[in-house]
């Protein structure tokens, strides 16, 4: 009688071990991933995602914002160049591709530069430029004047491809230019590499316009 009264005082002291180490499991699960859930909230406080996906990091400084400011409006110059030969009859193939490649490349560069100026909380640029009084040629490296655009739309035929090639030579170094200044002096890692990608594409280009220039027939 003594050893079954013993048994049953052990097997009761064991269950309520074994309830107690399962209650502590069960807390323990239950409040373990409240810990985990303020990284998210930090890392999206550093950044911004572009309309596009791409993700456009909060540092910048003033180098960066100049950037944007002022090479937005000399790349829809370089659309509006590209948009004015493509009108015209008589152009060249190469050329004319040449052309169509400016406007696909720019046209979403544009883009990606205005949605870096709304993630610093900058006002982005409008379709004229976005700067009050702003005309062509108002002082940035490689802009072309009302003159110059408008010799460009006089312009036909093969005639119009050489003003072309040689006014967007000068346009690209200027762009070459302001991009190496961006990357000299930006803090924003998504201009810096933007600024970057502009020098290698531009000066690439360059050399294919000097080569395309030179195999224009000569004007009779």
């Amino acid at each position: 009688m003594k050893r079954s009264t013993t048994l049953t005082t052990l097997a009761l002291t064991t269950a309520l071990a074994l309830v107690g180490c399962g209650t502590g499991a069960e807390e323990s699960t239950e409040t373990a991933p409240e810990t985990a859930a303020p990284a998210t909230s930090s890392a999206q406080a550093t950044s911004t995602t572009s309309a596009s996906g791409e993700a456009i990091a909060a540092e910048h400084n003033d180098a960066d914002v100049m950037f944007a400011q002022m090479m937005i409006p000399h790349h829809q110059q370089a659309v509006e160049m590209s948009e004015m030969l493509l009108a015209k009859d008589n152009i060249p193939d190469n050329v004319r591709d040449f052309a169509q490649g400016v406007v696909a490349a720019q046209g979403p560069e544009i883009e990606r530069m205005n949605a870096m100026l709304t993630a610093w909380d900058e006002e982005p640029m409008s379709e004229s430029g976005g700067m009050e009084g702003m005309d062509h040629g108002s002082g940035m490296d490689g802009m072309m004047s009302e003159e110059d655009m408008a010799a460009l739309e006089e312009a036909q035929g093969v005639e119009a491809a050489r003003l072309y090639l040689e006014q967007m030579t000068v346009h690209h170094e200027g762009a070459v230019d302001m991009a190496r200044d961006e990357v000299d002096n930006g803090e924003n890692p998504q201009a810096v590499a933007l600024a970057q990608q502009v020098i290698e594409d531009q000066e690439a280009e360059i050399q294919e316009m000097e080569t395309m220039l030179q195999e224009l027939p000569e004007q009779s």
